[in-house]
């Protein structure tokens, strides 16, 4: 869901890049050493998953797996996420250097907030029950992100609200394929290493 350089207004573009680095230093901050090998896997998975994207006005319509990486992560989904959208934009050009810090906000805060939101509730909840919210947190992620990157857009002049409601309207199918992927993901990890899920307070105790 990348935002193609000179799309946005410049006001947008700084504070889109204030914001990202804000929360790029917090996430930083919360980032545990024990994580560190889970942070590189979901980089890698959503740098993989949003490789084949296909275009839709000044955006695009991809995979993003976010969701899974806040309700992994929390706030270190931030630092994970700049990376993976710096090495696209560095090497095959998806988005750009200028919009990098927008793009970066338009997918790690809706990761944060539905880790916020849905982690707790999967922890809470054992079998099945943690899976359904799992896939909600993912079907989450991708609707706010939609909403971010058309409020992006639409600040940006009225040129661009047919695009937002476009880039919408397109990723209707994505919430549902990655409220699956989510799902089948956290009923994995549940199995695997359920200690992925353990909030970053008690991973430092």
């Amino acid at each position: 869901m990348h935002i193609v350089d000179g799309a946005l207004s410049a006001p947008v573009l700084v504070a889109g890049a204030v914001l990202s680095a804000g929360g790029i230093a917090l996430g930083l901050r919360r980032l545990p050493v024990e994580k560190i090998p889970a942070a590189g896997v979901l980089s890698a998975t959503f740098f993989v998953a949003s490789l084949v994207h296909v275009p839709i006005g000044p955006s695009s319509v991809h995979l993003i797996l976010n969701g899974l990486a806040g309700l992994v992560l929390g706030w270190a989904a931030f630092p994970a996420l700049f990376v993976a959208l710096l090495l696209q934009a560095v090497f095959f050009g998806f988005g750009g250097l200028t919009v990098l810090g927008v793009n970066t906000v338009n997918i790690a805060l809706p990761a944060v907030v539905a880790g916020l939101i849905f982690g707790p509730l999967i922890r809470r909840s054992p079998g099945f029950g943690g899976v359904l919210w799992g896939a909600a947190g993912g079907a989450f992620a991708i609707a706010a992100t939609t909403g971010c990157v058309a409020l992006a857009l639409a600040l940006s002049g009225d040129e661009f609200l047919a695009a937002a409601r476009l880039v919408f309207l397109a990723h209707i199918p994505v919430m549902a394929i990655e409220a699956l992927l989510t799902g089948a993901a956290v009923a994995l990890i549940r199995q695997v290493k359920p200690a992925l899920f353990t909030p970053l307070q008690e991973v430092r105790a």
